[in-house]
């Protein structure tokens, strides 16, 4: 939605052998052919977006590294309790051979429900620290994300 996964996704594919890539874009059966694959994600209310999980529902034996970009990117944790969200809906058939999350940019428009949140009196008291993160998140995935991400790849 963002270009924030498609990100980590083109960074994924220049670091791996071209020749050992079988197919390389958005979930499509064709992908399920492959013994490993990297299934990236955004998340959506803490959890792999629905078609992310749908695709993931009907993979059997296989190798997955996960990968995924969130809007709000406080801390290791919250990046973990979603990974264990995703890590839930896939067959135990299936092993995870590695994972990666980190903060993404956000659509204007959530920044823009945010400041009108503020306009009411009533407003919830981490109203400041979510615009606040929404601005930091504005940069994300970064050359440090990517960096990370080709670390662990490699």
């Amino acid at each position: 939605m963002t270009g924030n996964t498609r990100k980590l996704a083109d960074k994924i594919h220049e670091i791996l052998p071209k020749e050992s890539c079988d197919y390389f874009g958005t979930a499509d059966a064709s992908g399920i052919e492959s013994e490993l694959l990297y299934i990236g994600f955004w998340t959506d209310k803490g959890n792999a977006d629905s078609d992310t999980l749908d695709f993931l529902s009907k993979l059997k034996n296989k190798k997955i590294f996960l990968f995924g970009t969130a809007g709000f990117g406080g801390s290791d944790a919250y990046f973990q309790r979603i990974l264990g969200n995703v890590k839930s809906t896939i067959d135990s058939s299936n092993t995870i051979v590695g994972e990666y999350m980190c903060q993404g940019k956000m659509p204007q428009s959530v920044r823009e429900r945010y400041v009108k949140m503020k306009e009411n009196p009533e407003h919830p008291d981490n109203i400041d620290a979510l615009i606040e993160n929404f601005d930091k998140a504005l940069s994300h995935p970064d050359s440090d994300d990517l960096e990370r991400l080709k670390n662990i790849i490699i």
